[in-house]
């Protein structure tokens, strides 16, 4: 007997790619192989497309780190509460709710941690975002004191989010300091680290170098995490910000040079600049610096000041 799938119909094409071949692997599309990798065919064939996908691709992102933490790190991560307040993008992995902003925190601290203790340390962030570093470290270490420096606005959203995640005691330690007070609140204070994630490269030369002699008149050791130059790469991005907005990120910094992003041998070798760069004096050497995950052109790097 004859089935009534016999013929065409047994092997045809469901709805959606009829569809499909319609709109994307078209006749056309398919007659050449110059782009296909990187447009609709391939999009629809192996990829999901990355220009309507960025939520997808952070969310693999953040769940291929999360299954690949280390227990410590894991532990770390724990001890950190009230890590949604702000409805983050997040996944689950290993039982536990993470976030890009979160899993890279712990990363920091895991450099910083195995080359120093923390316990009883007096901290100056400069630059502190929301204040996701400070959180983690309070949470993670007994720290004595945490300063932070940041423009008005920032250091306002950082003061009502940690107000929110973290204890009354932990709450307590944390000193807000406002840009035009910098000099008169540290004048009389030492601290055993300065922390800075991802913000010299988007200050002016100048201020860097302020910053840096700061560091080198009242802290012992520090920690940066920024990138180790600039990129002119539209695909990324389209310069969705505007032609304004990059103009201005390209002469930020105290690393300036143009580079290839996704070379690591370029990254590497650009690396030298970044540890000479941010050296806050002649009596400081570094301790320890690798390429700070997850980003391709971040580097971290560890100074100490040579005791007195």
């Amino acid at each position: 007997m004859q089935s009534s799938l016999d013929g065409p119909a047994k092997y045809g094409r469901s709805a959606q790619w009829e569809r499909i071949n319609r709109t994307q692997i078209t006749a056309d599309a398919v007659s050449t192989l110059a782009g296909f990798k990187a447009n609709e065919v391939n999009f629809k064939l192996a990829l999901w497309d990355p220009r309507v996908n960025g939520v997808r691709y952070l969310k693999t992102l953040i769940h291929h780190l999360g299954m690949n933490l280390s227990a410590q790190n894991l532990d770390r991560l724990r001890r950190t509460a009230n890590r949604d307040v702000g409805d983050p993008i997040a996944v689950r992995c290993q039982g536990e709710r993470m976030c890009l902003d979160y899993l890279q925190a712990v990363f920091e601290l895991d450099f910083i941690a195995g080359q120093l203790p923390l316990d009883g340390a007096r901290v100056l962030e400069i630059g502190a975002g929301y204040g996701r570093t400070c959180h983690l470290l309070l949470s993670n270490a007994d720290i004595e004191a945490y300063h932070i420096i940041d423009l008005d606005n920032s250091l306002s959203l950082a003061r009502t989010y940690l107000g929110a995640v973290l204890t009354p005691e932990q709450l307590a330690k944390v000193t807000f300091t406002r840009i035009d007070d910098v000099d008169r609140v540290t004048a009389a204070q030492r601290f055993d680290l300065c922390l800075n994630v991802d913000s010299f490269a988007e200050m002016d030369a100048a201020t860097v170098h302020q910053y840096l002699d700061l560091i080198d008149r009242t802290c012992r050791y520090l920690y940066v995490c920024n990138p180790v130059g600039k990129y002119l790469d539209k695909s990324l991005d389209g310069h969705a910000q505007g032609e304004e907005t990059v103009a201005l990120a390209l002469r930020s910094g105290l690393l300036r040079d143009v580079i290839d992003i996704h070379d690591s041998e370029v990254v590497a070798a650009q690396s030298h600049k970044f540890l000479a760069a941010y050296r806050p004096g002649r009596d400081w050497h570094c301790l320890a610096s690798q390429r700070a995950v997850p980003w391709s052109f971040y580097w971290q790097a560890l100074y100490a000041r040579a005791a007195s």
